[in-house]
């Protein structure tokens, strides 16, 4: 295969046609090479669009998926991110690429030790891997970003708790057939304004709180 002629087609053919355009992003897709955080078994489907099968039932989101939520972003390289969801290490190693400074959070020892190993292999200083549940958020830090990489029903009211004031999270809201990616800011200490960005489908992330479905 040549990995050039494919990364450049899955940049041609899945990405921008979902509306990334953004060219530091484009860009960030060629510096840091997918191939690199993918299991050898399936390397050869490093630049599908398909999610990518990792340990204990877990996957990596497609590349648009991932390309999207770094536009949609937008990291700036003061700022301090946080994930839910580690996985292989790449999207922690895109949001690295652009922040000051990542913490991913993987609830799974082996999916830890994967990330830890990818990040580590490819050079990258900037990510602190934690072992554990973030869903119901991780800690008294606030940060800058928050990215959940797995669909939850509603966010966390913990996790917008991890927001600074005028930060943003980005996560997949819903269930399945119906999922929104949103944005929502921290406009202060007690208000937040959130937009929907567009469908899609997304995994869900693992102990994800599921709202009351009573109605008084």
């Amino acid at each position: 295969m040549n990995i050039e002629k494919a990364r450049f087609n899955m940049i041609e053919q899945q990405i921008r046609p979902w509306d990334v355009l953004d060219l530091d992003v484009l860009e960030l897709l060629v510096v840091v090479k997918r191939e690199a955080f993918v299991p050898l078994a399936y390397r050869a489907l490093a630049f599908a669009d398909s999610e990518i099968p990792l340990p204990h039932g877990e996957s990596m989101m497609t590349p648009k998926l991932e390309a999207r939520i770094m536009q949609e972003l937008a990291v700036k390289k003061h700022e301090n991110v946080l994930e839910i969801g580690a996985g292989s290490g790449y999207m922690a190693a895109l949001l690295a690429h652009k922040a000051r400074h990542v913490t991913t959070v993987e609830i799974e020892p082996e999916l830890k030790a994967l990330a830890e190993k990818n990040l580590a292999d490819y050079g990258v200083s900037n990510v602190t891997v934690e072992l554990g549940d973030g869903v119901q958020g991780w800690g008294d830090a606030s940060y800058d970003v928050v990215v959940v990489s797995g669909s939850v029903p509603s966010v966390p009211e913990a996790l917008l708790a991890n927001l600074k004031v005028g930060g943003r999270l980005l996560a997949v809201v819903g269930t399945a057939p119906a999922m929104t990616a949103q944005i929502i800011t921290r406009t202060s200490d007690v208000a937040f304004s959130t937009v929907g960005l567009f469908e899609t489908l997304l995994k869900p992330l693992r102990n994800a709180p599921v709202p009351s479905q009573f109605k008084f």
